[in-house]
């Protein structure tokens, strides 16, 4: 599903070269649920940039489902990030003058979706993560855990094979991170694949696997708790 060839990503800072990634090779199989571990600096956001083809790389290549995402045009990237893939963040990034149920709609709307399609869609979402009596609110009449189920929301709105996370639980207290990793188990189950950033090693637990970055390299890839108790 996504591999990454020996991919090193340099910057020039102050006159100093600094290395993002260094000669990173990862396979993440389709359906598989994978989390992202390491200190600040280690590479992890650049790894989740690249693989969503956000972000290219210095050297290596970055194949999604056998295509090389950079090899491609710009467009023919941001077709694929749409056809394929679905971001969440730990800032959320809604539109703070939407409602919930129009935030949602926008990706339906850019697909070119009928205005009952996208009303229906984005309603079925919302209730999917408990939030059908919260359509007409907008960002700031939300908790911060019923924003991050927004976004989620509003992920899921072109069914995307793979979900790339960024730090979903970093601004969520404890019981709303659990809530939100709950979610991301089901998404799994229903076959899409999952690569999540964390620095919350209960929410890196719950993946099936754990990949450890330290100063732009890959040095552990870990089975995770679940996935052992099953095997």
């Amino acid at each position: 599903m996504l591999r990454m060839e020996e991919v090193s990503k340099t910057y020039q800072h102050r006159g100093q070269v600094v290395k993002a990634l260094d000669g990173a090779t990862v396979d993440i199989a389709e359906g598989d649920y994978v989390s992202i571990v390491g200190p600040s600096g280690s590479g992890k956001s650049t790894l989740l940039l690249m693989v969503g083809g956000m972000l290219s790389p210095s050297s290596g290549r970055v194949l999604l489902k056998g295509e090389s995402i950079y090899d491609l045009t710009s467009d023919g990237r941001a077709r694929l990030r749409k056809q394929n893939i679905g971001f969440v963040f730990q800032t959320f990034n809604l539109v703070p003058y939407l409602t919930a149920l129009e935030n949602v709609q926008v990706p339906l709307y850019l697909a070119g979706a009928d205005e009952r399609t996208q009303e229906e869609t984005a309603t079925a979402l919302l209730e999917r993560v408990g939030l059908g009596d919260r359509l007409d609110h907008k960002p700031t009449e939300l908790s911060v855990g019923q924003q991050q189920r927004v976004a989620l929301a509003r992920m899921l709105a072109n069914d995307p094979d793979v979900i790339l996370a960024d730090e979903p639980t970093g601004n969520l207290d404890p019981q709303t991170a659990d809530q939100i990793i709950g979610f991301f188990e089901e998404f799994n189950a229903e076959g899409r694949t999952m690569v999540m950033v964390t620095h919350d090693p209960r929410a890196a637990a719950r993946a099936k696997r754990t990949l450890r970055l330290a100063e732009g390299r890959v040095v552990g890839d870990t089975i995770g708790v679940a996935e052992r108790q099953v095997a």
